[in-house]
């Protein structure tokens, strides 16, 4: 179990690295990251308030009902804690929790307005129903929470925190970093998209269609020549 735990650890961190070249993250690199230990009702967490040069010392472990098992939370990360058990508990096959601020889609969430699905990219990765609000509670608080989980479907994949950023949630890390860079990718065309009269929502029936065409493609595999 100890070589299981190592790997996660480096997993972290190498989610850490992934969501910090991306760019889908603020200028102070704010933001934090979960990973569900398999087997257990714990989880590994970045402990640190900066994702940027995060290391394997920043790393803490935690139980599912927040309280900590092992090294040091800062009181930055420990106040947003209740976020990622509230994921943990409303969605149990999840197995990373991402936060940030990513500039674009926290745009949005300043502006108190969801993301919809104004790309083909919502349907290929399961977003067709876009990326509600939830609405705006002090950091962390129970009101917070229980806004967050108001929102909650059974296919909601990321959560905007009204004035405040975005939480994201997947079966994998790598499926999370992919998920807030597909939305803040998806924020930023819109905002552009402004100038020109605005963006346009695929139709719901399109995006579902372009989800099922991908898992096609994905259940055929590679083509070779």
């Amino acid at each position: 179990m100890a070589t299981d735990m190592q790997a996660l650890r480096e997993q972290l961190v190498e989610t850490s690295r992934a969501i910090v070249k991306s760019g889908a993250i603020s200028m102070s690199g704010h933001g934090n990251i979960s990973i569900r230990v398999p087997g257990r009702d714990e989880f590994i967490y970045t402990a640190a308030s900066s994702l940027a040069n995060f290391s394997d010392g920043d790393i803490a472990r935690l139980r599912l009902d927040g309280s900590v098992l092992e090294g040091e939370v800062s009181p930055m990360s420990a106040a947003v804690i209740s976020m990622h058990v509230a994921i943990y508990e409303s969605k149990p096959d999840t197995g990373c929790v991402l936060h940030t601020h990513s500039p674009f889609a926290t745009a949005f969430a300043v502006a108190n307005r969801p993301i919809e699905g104004w790309t083909e990219a919502f349907g290929i990765f399961g977003l067709e129903d876009g990326v509600p609000l939830a609405a705006y509670g002090a950091r962390g608080s129970d009101q917070a929470i229980d806004n967050i989980k108001s929102v909650l479907t059974p296919k909601t994949r990321a959560v905007l925190l009204a004035n405040h950023g975005i939480l994201c949630f997947h079966d994998t890390p790598a499926q999370t970093v992919q998920t807030n860079v597909v939305i803040e990718e998806a924020a930023q065309a819109a905002i552009y998209a402004s100038t020109l009269g605005g963006p346009r929502v695929v139709p719901p029936e399109l995006l579902h269609a372009s989800h099922r065409r991908a898992e096609t493609f994905k259940a055929a595999g590679s083509r070779r020549a």
